[in-house]
């Protein structure tokens, strides 16, 4: 079976006010992740199994991804620097592996 892969497209922005709107959002971003790295232990502690959501320097939590950004949402509309986390069950070893191929550098 073969898979079609859909083009990539990459586009230079310009435009001042699309980059000063991306450098926003970018600084937002920061700081919710700085504060979520604040806490992360405690989160990590509490939240077990739950879906997170950062907005605003606020943790939010709910049972789904759909529930945490709803809540994340109404209580700050104007971040579009949150981002969501699904927290793991179990606190386990995790091992992260690439489908890319490493080549050594010798």
């Amino acid at each position: 079976m073969s898979l079609e892969r859909p083009p990539i497209v990459i586009e230079e922005v310009t435009d001042p006010a699309e980059l000063a709107k991306a450098r926003a959002q970018d600084e937002r971003f920061a700081r919710n992740w700085a504060w979520f790295e604040s806490y992360a232990s405690d989160i990590y502690a509490t939240h077990r199994g739950k879906c997170i959501c950062i907005a605003g320097e606020e943790l939010f939590v709910a049972d789904t991804p759909e529930e945490v950004l709803a809540l994340a949402t109404a209580a700050h509309p104007e971040d579009d620097g949150r981002f969501t986390r699904i927290i793991p069950r179990e606190k386990v070893t995790r091992v992260y592996a690439s489908p890319w191929r490493l080549a050594s550098m010798r």
